[in-house]
Formats: C-alpha cells, sequence, structure tokens
C-alpha cells in the first residue's frame, strides 16, 4: 500500500529498496535551493509539464498547474511504473483506494501506462504539502490534484515514475 509523509520520512522507509535511488538522487537536487533541477522547476509556467530522464529507467514529470475541484478528477492506477508524487509548492490533495474496491472504467492503455477507476467515495484522503511524498504501487488507485480548499491553488509538484522490478 501506498507510503506517504516527509521527504526524510518516506526515504528512510524506502532505503532498502535500490530502486528509490535515482528518484531521491534527483529529488536532493531538486530541493537544494539554486541547483538546475530547483530553477528548472521555479521557472516553469503554469499548465506546462516538462519529463527529465533519470537513471535505471526513472523519469520524472515536472509540473506546474492550479489545484483541480474534485468532479474534475479521475481515480488512476499504473503497472509498470511506481508514483512518487512530491509537491515542491502548495499543497493538494490526494485520494487513495485499493484497486481491489475500484470499478475500471477505461481499460488499461499500454502507451500511457494507465488504468481508469470510476468515481469512489470511501476514499482515503491525503493533505500533501510542499516537501511531502506520496508512494503510490501499483495497487494504489489514486486521484492527485485536488483542491485542498475552496480556493484555486498553484501547484508545483514532480512526478517521479520508477519500473516496477520484475
Amino acid at each position: 500500500m501506498a507510503i506517504y509523509g516527509s521527504l526524510s520520512t518516506v526515504r528512510a522507509q524506502t532505503a532498502r529498496m535500490e530502486i528509490f535511488a535515482p528518484a531521491f538522487s534527483y529529488l536532493d537536487e531538486l530541493f537544494r535551493p539554486g541547483s538546475a533541477a530547483d530553477l528548472r522547476l521555479r521557472g516553469t509556467a503554469a499548465g506546462e509539464t516538462q519529463r527529465i530522464e533519470l537513471s535505471g529507467g526513472a523519469f520524472a514529470l515536472e509540473q506546474v498547474y492550479p489545484a483541480k475541484v474534485r468532479a474534475d478528477g479521475f481515480f488512476e492506477s499504473h503497472r509498470r511504473y511506481i508514483d512518487v508524487q512530491v509537491v515542491f509548492e502548495g499543497e493538494e490533495v490526494m485520494e487513495l483506494a485499493d484497486v481491489s474496491r475500484l470499478m475500471i472504467r477505461q481499460d488499461y492503455k499500454a502507451e500511457r501506462d494507465l488504468v481508469v477507476y470510476a468515481d469512489c467515495t470511501e476514499a482515503s484522503l491525503l493533505r500533501v504539502k510542499a516537501g511531502e511524498v506520496a508512494v503510490f504501487f501499483p495497487a494504489d488507485g489514486h486521484m492527485p490534484g485536488l483542491r485542498a480548499g475552496s480556493e484555486p491553488t498553484l501547484v508545483r509538484k514532480t512526478v517521479v515514475k520508477v519500473p516496477v522490478p520484475a
């Protein structure tokens, strides 16, 4: 099941899993003030996403967007990649439910590594603030990017895609 917490807590919880090493090397750079990654994400305009290739088959999607209302969200999961979702600036709500409790709305699309699910009103809620991390494994249906309040908030975030071990 998902892992959630501060960057240091999640790093400690995944320390023995070598597959996460490229993600945390990248995140170390991202959170180092003045680094190339820090400046790149701070300079990204709203609505843009940049793909950054990492080692070991991992990559990061640096994103800037206004958090959305729940009606605009959807539950998703992935089969080939584990999501390491990290809020850099702002905050958002993410919903979480085991895929065994969700009904598939759109079958798996291999080219996007995506399954889309029907809405679920019994999901758990995570309020993710700057410097916090949520790790979603293939069994974790998740709906990220939701407003934490009634007003839209600009979110700067990265989603590191870590290959699922064979």
